[in-house]
């Protein structure tokens, strides 16, 4: 079942050239995905007084066109598939009825009392909301550890990064990678592969390590112990077919 929301940029949200900023996009559509799972009963509102929540572990996305203030934009979303300890939520983004974007995320249900995955697709609200339809993405390339980088910074976890869940926002890692270091192409069409791989809370440090290949800008965060916590590849995209 494919559910729609729409949303008009406001001019707070978009950058010095007039665009929408790239985590406030990876924003809309972390809120749509928990709009669309509460209107279809398995969302936060179902999850969280069973001390569960929803957390996402990769997103795909690809843009031809980043939306400036004023533009009315409507975001398309269903659940491709349910698989074991995994849900794979599509979407498809439009302005004034043309596609604009699409994009793929996949998303596991935290504990948060033991902080690990589990497995509740069994339960009866996830049986019937599967679409499985499929976005024509190409796979994303695999980040490879940066071992040369073109530069590096350190960011404390602070108040501002931290939400609900008590870990820093999915968005907010890749403000950080931003704002260590901003590809030239963000107004171009674009796209961009994220993936989380640990926690990182209040007060953490984590460094962002930069490698900027002209056609891409990869990015990878590690905690104090070297951990992984986050990375992602931005790139220029010369053709898109959602």
């Amino acid at each position: 079942m494919k559910l729609r929301y729409e949303y008009i940029i406001p001019y707070q949200e978009v950058d010095a050239n007039r665009r929408l900023r790239l985590y406030t996009l990876e924003n809309y559509l972390l809120v749509v995905a928990g709009r669309a799972a509460d209107d279809q009963g398995f969302g936060i509102q179902y999850l969280y007084p069973q001390g569960l929540t929803w957390v996402i572990i990769r997103l795909n996305l690809e843009m031809t066109y980043m939306p400036t203030h004023g533009d009315r934009i409507v975001f398309e979303t269903w659940v491709e598939q349910n698989n074991h300890m995994l849900s794979t939520r599509n979407f498809n983004i439009y302005k004034d009825n043309q596609l604009i974007g699409c994009a793929s995320s996949v998303w596991a249900v935290l504990d948060l009392n033991k902080r690990e995955i589990v497995n509740v697709f069994d339960q009866a609200p996830f049986q019937n909301c599967i679409d499985n339809d499929r976005i024509n993405l190409p796979r994303p390339q695999r980040l490879t550890p940066i071992t040369e980088p073109t530069c590096t910074h350190q960011h404390t976890i602070q108040y501002s990064d931290v939400d609900y869940n008590n870990h820093c926002n999915s968005c907010k890692y890749l403000e950080i990678m931003l704002d260590t270091y901003t590809p030239t192409f963000l107004t171009k069409p674009l796209s961009l592969s994220i993936n989380y791989s640990k926690e990182a809370y209040l007060s953490d440090t984590i460094t962002t390590a930069v490698l900027d290949t002209q056609d891409s800008v990869q990015y990878q965060q590690k905690d104090v112990k070297g951990l992984t916590c986050c990375s992602a590849r931005i790139a220029k995209l010369k053709n898109i077919d959602c």
